[in-house]
């Protein structure tokens, strides 16, 4: 990386820093102006671009700009005046390296040029890696990106994103809320050629309707009330990049016709301007919902279904790949213990036991949650089952009845389910106190519904349990006796 293009109005600094490149043994040429660079650009790539934010005519900001649209491999860093940082700060999420505050040393600008020669060996160096490691067919231990998994679902997923991380083909991901979409459209950015440029994720659902189609494909000054400046859109701000369009569902008809234009044409239209922009990205959505049935009920189009549809990944829900479970709360815990500064040292067996049993109706989401809970809840060196949520306790607890009918020999689904049932509501009656309120809360199930259980199975009249009042009173109950949970051997974080 040694040819070096300086742009600023000033001809004094200009000299200046072309003599001392010069010295360091790089090539520099130095340019007066923003267009000038741009020809210059045009004529011999560069591997470094120093230039000024604030000059005559178009601004550094612009031809950062300018540098990522066209996808150049040029690392750029911005010099700005004293005070202006924020300024800096913007122009690095653009896509500059780094900023140098004038007045600046030498020492200063050689070094952070030095950094950014390193910096690009080894993103070179792990891109080569990753090729090699595609080319052999070679999984990773336990975790791909930020994804840690070691189920026979996840590591096809795995080896599916590296297959289509090289091409700009459009991917869509589906599955339940919480499952890790984002990471995976994020895995395929980062294995892809793109890598070092943006990653802009939105959510479609997040947006207000009247807004989104200005978020997305950027305005004209005076296109609308309080449009008091020309504004890129997402569109413009990841080309050359990827482009993360989660909850794609909710993407209004309007919108759904402008997106199908901009996968088939490489174009979009900012509100209030009547030309083009060609942009180059490479668009990721993701989707809780079934959008064949969208497309059946008429709520989305079939056509940008079908174009959005080229790759489809799904994610599966953590209850059909519980044995990533006990990975994924040893890496939470790891990463909640470095963040917290606290020494926890693993898991209980039976916590875990309890953790891998449970359903995770939220997915890997809700099981962070409820490890970074556990975290600061644990009283000894360990998470234990105390820390948990009342919810999973209940779960995980053994019920006396459902044991009961397998010792008789009853091998009766629906009695058996039934006997589970009326215990789980007997222990949740139990732990709130009779409050039902909060009893169908850690049942998961409506009030109504739990009040209809109560009388089905009789435990009303049989245990004299009354819910909490408006008022707070409690009626009294006598206690369920309750099987204790037997003490286990400690399973620890590596």
């Amino acid at each position: 990386m040694r040819r070096v293009l300086v742009v600023d109005d000033e001809e004094n600094l200009r000299h200046m820093l072309q003599t001392l490149l010069k010295r360091e043994g790089y090539e520099p040429v130095g340019v007066p102006s923003v267009d000038s660079a741009l020809r210059e650009l045009g004529n011999l790539p560069y591997d470094i671009i120093i230039t000024d934010l604030r000059m005559p005519g178009r601004s550094g900001m612009e031809l950062v700009d300018e540098v990522r649209r066209r996808n150049l491999d040029a690392t750029v860093v911005v010099m700005t005046a004293f005070g202006s940082k924020d300024v800096a700060i913007e122009a690095m999420k653009r896509g500059a390296y780094d900023y140098l505050s004038k007045p600046f040393e030498a020492d200063e600008l050689i070094l952070l040029l030095r950094k950014a020669e390193e910096r690009e060996r080894l993103f070179r160096e792990n891109q080569t890696l990753a090729r090699q490691v595609r080319s052999a067919g070679v999984e990773p231990e336990g975790g791909f990106g930020d994804f840690v998994a070691r189920s026979p679902q996840m590591l096809e997923l795995f080896r599916t994103v590296r297959k289509i991380a090289e091409f700009k083909t459009t991917v869509l991901i589906d599955g339940e809320s919480g499952t890790g979409k984002e990471l995976v459209a994020r895995a395929i950015h980062s294995s892809s050629p793109r890598a070092r440029e943006a990653f802009i994720a939105v959510n479609c659902g997040a947006i207000p309707v009247n807004l989104l189609e200005s978020e997305l494909f950027g305005h004209r000054k005076g296109a609308f009330t309080d449009a008091n400046r020309d504004r890129k859109g997402l569109f413009e701000e990841a080309s050359g990049g990827t482009l993360f369009l989660d909850e794609i569902g909710e993407l209004p008809l309007n919108l759904q016709v402008k997106l199908l234009r901009v996968l088939q044409e490489g174009e979009i239209r900012r509100l209030g301007d009547s030309q083009d922009i060609k942009v180059d990205v490479r668009v990721v959505a993701a989707t809780a919902r079934d959008l064949a049935e969208e497309v059946r009920r008429g709520a989305f189009r079939e056509d940008l279904y079908y174009r959005l549809n080229v790759f489809a990944l799904h994610l599966p829900a953590l209850r059909n790949r519980r044995e990533d479970i006990p990975l994924l709360v040893e890496h939470f815990l790891h990463r909640m213990k470095a963040r917290m500064g606290l020494s926890i040292s693993g898991v209980t067996a039976e916590a875990l036991r309890i953790l891998t049993a449970y359903d995770w109706p939220g997915n890997v989401r809700e099981l962070e949650n409820t490890v970074e809970r556990a975290v600061v809840l644990a009283e000894g060196p360990e998470i234990d089952v105390d820390s948990l949520p009342e919810r999973l306790r209940i779960a995980g607890s053994p019920t006396p009845s459902a044991q009961a009918a397998t010792d008789d020999g009853d091998l009766s689904i629906k009695r058996a389910s039934r006997r589970s049932e009326e215990a789980l509501i007997r222990r949740a009656l139990e732990r709130t106190k009779g409050n039902r309120t909060r009893a169908s809360e850690l049942l998961e199930i409506s009030h109504r519904a739990l009040l209809y259980k109560i009388r089905e199975y009789g435990i009303a009249s049989a245990r004299d349990t009354r819910d909490v009042d408006a008022c707070g009173n409690r009626g009294e109950q006598t206690p369920t006796p309750v099987t204790p949970i037997p003490a286990g051997s400690t399973w620890k974080a590596k």
